[in-house]
């Protein structure tokens, strides 16, 4: 006669939550981010058509080839305009904004 099997029970292994990470650092997301966002406020106000320009030209090349040079001169001049504004006291510029576009500078 022949011996039947037993059978074990094998746990499968648990399955892990897998995200994936940006392998982009920190500090290029910040001035990518802060770069957008100073975009959108310089449209929203309708000011400086040449520097929306320029900012937007180096978002694109940034995204070409990740490279945050221009971003960073671009909005250094942007902060400048801001910093005019809120002297001004113009609606929409707050010092939020401004702070975060600091913030990315200094990373720099």
């Amino acid at each position: 006669m022949a011996k039947a099997t037993a059978k074990t029970e094998t746990k499968a292994p648990a399955k892990t939550a897998t995200t994936k990470t940006k392998t982009t650092p920190a500090a290029v997301y910040d001035i990518e981010a802060a770069s957008d966002e100073a975009l959108k406020k310089l449209q929203e106000l309708g000011i400086e058509q040449q520097l929306q320009s320029d900012l937007e030209w180096c978002l694109g090349s940034y995204r070409h080839d990740k490279n945050p040079t221009g971003l960073y001169e671009v909005l250094g001049r942007t902060l400048t305009v801001f910093n005019a504004e809120k002297a001004k006291k113009t609606k929409g510029i707050t010092v939020k904004l401004i702070g975060e576009l600091e913030k990315a500078l200094k990373i720099q």
